[in-house]
């Protein structure tokens, strides 16, 4: 493997710990982001706006703010992507990775599957933002240029 260049180490301590870091980002910032939102317009805050795939919907005002708190939370997600991932192509998989268990996490929470439409194409939606987004921040920086010192030589 000498002489490649970012020759891949497996290093399950290092993908485990970035999983717990990213399910970590994923849910402070959407606290945040509800908080805020419930703070806007004076909504209760609760677990359900969370977990609860009923609480998100076209219908009513806090449907469509959680909707926006999830949107908001993947640009947020994609950021966290960027500092700590740093690698595009790893995008995708941390990015299906956080919301598989987070879809774990509203099945044991409502005791069965989500069954609205909305939950899925929310989650779909803030898949492919965050997915997306954290892949072009990632590829930015990985084709940067490598500046090359052209300061004066020594002449040994």
């Amino acid at each position: 493997m000498a002489g490649h260049f970012r020759s891949f180490i497996w290093d399950p301590v290092l993908i485990l710990s970035q999983i717990v870091l990213m399910q970590c980002i994923y849910y402070s910032f959407l606290g945040l982001w509800l908080a805020g939102v419930d703070g806007l317009v004076q909504i209760n805050r609760s677990l359900d706006q969370i977990f609860s795939y009923e609480v998100l919907g076209f219908t009513t005002t806090q449907g469509v703010l959680s909707m926006m708190a999830f949107i908001l939370n993947s640009l947020t997600c994609a950021l966290g992507l960027w500092f700590f991932i740093r690698r595009g192509k790893q995008c995708l998989d941390f990015t299906v990775t956080v919301h598989f268990f987070h879809m774990i996490g509203c099945w044991v929470y409502n005791s069965r599957l989500p069954a609205a439409l909305s939950w899925w194409l929310v989650n779909v939606a803030c898949i492919a933002l965050m997915a997306v987004t954290g892949e072009y921040l990632c590829m930015r920086t990985e084709l940067r240029a490598i500046p090359v010192n052209t300061g004066p030589k020594a002449n040994l």
